[in-house]
Order: C-alpha cells, then sequence, then structure tokens
C-alpha cells in the first residue's frame, strides 16, 4: 500500500487542527508534516513531524516540502474586521499563494484549501474577493488536483470571537433546517466534522477530467460520515 504523506501549513488553527487530529488516527497516513509559527501539541505520534517556520516566507520551509504528495492549507486570519486589510492579505492570500507556488515546485499534485463560501474575484465584499483571488490563482498553478473547501458558518465548541460569534453559534443551528436545496451549502457545520471531512478527502480519488472539486456543506457531511469506515484499502468516492 501507498502510505500517504502529507504536509500541513495551519494545524494550530481550529479547523485545521482537526484535520491534522483526525489524519494521526488513521492507519494509512504514512507521514504528516506539520508546518507553522507555533506547534500543535496535541498531535503526537510516531508518523507525526513538526517543524516551527515562518509561513510569510517560503525560504523556512521549502527544503521540508520534499516528497509529499499531498499539502493541506488551513493558514487563515481569525478575525478578519480586528485588522488592516494588507495584514489579511499577507496571509490569508499572500502566504497560502506562496506556500501552493512551493508545493507545486516540489512535486505534490494534490492540494487542499479552506476557503469560504461565496469566495469569488467578482465578490463586492473584500473578504471573499481576497479568496476569490487566491482560488483563481491556486487554479493557474494546475496541479493534478486541488480541492476547494468552502464552508459557511463554522460552529466551534467555545466562542472564541465575542458577542457576535455568541449569536452565531446560538442561533445559525436553528436555522440550518431552513436551508435546503441549492442553498443548504450555506448551513453551519461543526468544526470536528469539517477536520474529519478534510482528513477523509485525502484517501478518495477524484474522477472530474477539470482536477477541481469545490466542497459544501453536503460533501463535508458526506466525507466526515467515511471516515469511520475507512479500512485497509484507499476508498473511492467519486464527485460528478
Amino acid at each position: 500500500m501507498n502510505l500517504k504523506k502529507v504536509i500541513m501549513l495551519g494545524a494550530t488553527g481550529a479547523v485545521g487542527n482537526q484535520a491534522a487530529l483526525q489524519l494521526s488516527k488513521i492507519p494509512q497516513l504514512g507521514q504528516l508534516t506539520l508546518l507553522g509559527r507555533n506547534q500543535a501539541n496535541n498531535i503526537v505520534g510516531e508518523v507525526i513531524q513538526q517543524h516551527q517556520v515562518d509561513v510569510c516566507k517560503p525560504d523556512s520551509y521549502c527544503s521540508l516540502l520534499q516528497g509529499h504528495e499531498i499539502a493541506i492549507c488551513t493558514l487563515g486570519v481569525g478575525q478578519p474586521s480586528k485588522m488592516s486589510k494588507q495584514a489579511f492579505v499577507e496571509i490569508d492570500k499572500i502566504a497560502v499563494l506562496d506556500f501552493a507556488i512551493a508545493c507545486k515546485a516540489a512535486g505534490i499534485t494534490h492540494f487542499q484549501l479552506l476557503s469560504s463560501v461565496g469566495a469569488s474575484a467578482a465578490s463586492r465584499s473584500f473578504y471573499l474577493r481576497s479568496k476569490g483571488e487566491l482560488e483563481d490563482a491556486l487554479k493557474a498553478l494546475n496541479f493534478e488536483r486541488l480541492s476547494l473547501f468552502q464552508p459557511s458558518m463554522i460552529i466551534t465548541p467555545k466562542n472564541r470571537y465575542g458577542l457576535s460569534q455568541a449569536l452565531f453559534l446560538k442561533f445559525m443551528p436553528l436555522l440550518d433546517p431552513l436551508l435546503i436545496g441549492s442553498i443548504n451549502k450555506f448551513r453551519s457545520i461543526a468544526v470536528d466534522r469539517l477536520g474529519k471531512a478534510i482528513a477523509f478527502n485525502v484517501y478518495t480519488e477524484y474522477a472530474d477530467i477539470n482536477k477541481i472539486e469545490t466542497l459544501h456543506w453536503a460533501d463535508f457531511i458526506t466525507l466526515s460520515r467515511n471516515i469511520n469506515n475507512l479500512e485497509n484499502s484507499i476508498v473511492t468516492n467519486q464527485r460528478v
């Protein structure tokens, strides 16, 4: 069996930490390399390697990319409204794109990105426009496979950002059942389920000839359920 070798940027964030934690439990994992400004202390195991790097300086981690086949990037700013637009772009867009470019140069074939529902280069929202521009830049790199995770509201066990998040955490689950059909992609998703989805997607195969998959709430639910059934073989999960 080809044991997967995964490298990840952003494992100390809420979603990234859950994805890394789920990956660390999968027997088919050959190596998980975590890059970040700090170490994820709850991610341990024989196949886990952690390196403290400057996420804004690719030279600090380029040599660590070789030998991996899959990259996951969940790097991002927790509260974009609390910082300048320039600072947001430096982390959420430039640092992520630099990581992707370095991954491509190192021969990594599958790149997974934590993005946002509504991401579009044509959006009037600065946040969504920046995310859309990043997605377009990643598509232009022509990875053999590009997975774009676009969640809406992410539900965490604890309120991390004050009153606005407290209101979302309380009321969003009540609104979710009303979001049906084509708008179910705006449903909230629990952070652990999203982490499971990102982890399990590493072990799926994508049959679409376009090589690019955009994943929303329904995909997260399916993937997070399937991770519990991961056995000693690669599971094929084809989406059209």
